[in-house]
């Protein structure tokens, strides 16, 4: 399994453990989101870090439309883009392998090469339901949320 996990707060009074805990994951702008393996020193960084990301479990059929819809090979390329542009060359990575790789916790999307390790997301279709600013067991989207997936299909 793997975690979804997306930067709900912006830059401005992030305290400095935040933040390098933050460039760890890749989360460096708000509404940036990666996909890193369950684990329990993951589970560590994102307990550390709950009261500015969000995160949930993904299965691998949502991977594979994430990455399709989101991955970029550049930081101003989406990989979809490109694979169309660049049919007849194969610089591009396999989405199948890479899919299945990421899924089965065999790889890191920072150790890819040809796709970027964040997604870039928009701010969601009709705002946010509950609360931006409190933990979900407060009614909130921040932490552990199960609701996450519905939140993220509205941001891309």
């Amino acid at each position: 399994m793997v975690y979804l996990v997306v930067r709900m707060k912006g830059t401005v009074n992030i305290p400095n453990w935040a933040n390098v805990t933050l460039e760890g994951l890749h989360l460096n702008k708000k509404f940036r989101a990666t996909l890193i393996p369950e684990n329990d020193q993951t589970l560590g960084m994102l307990r550390k870090i709950k009261e500015i990301v969000s995160w949930t479990s993904v299965e691998e059929n949502f991977i594979r439309e994430f990455i399709e819809q989101k991955g970029r090979a550049s930081s101003s390329k989406l990989l979809s883009n490109q694979r169309h542009e660049e049919s007849g060359k194969t610089s591009n990575p396999d989405i199948d392998k890479v899919v299945s790789d990421i899924s089965k916790n065999e790889t890191y999307l920072s150790k890819l090469d040809g796709i970027k390790p964040w997604f870039a997301l928009n701010p969601p279709r009709g705002g946010f339901k509950k609360k931006s600013k409190l933990l979900h067991s407060q009614n909130g989207i921040l932490g552990e949320n199960k609701d996450l997936l519905e939140i993220v299909k509205r941001m891309m």
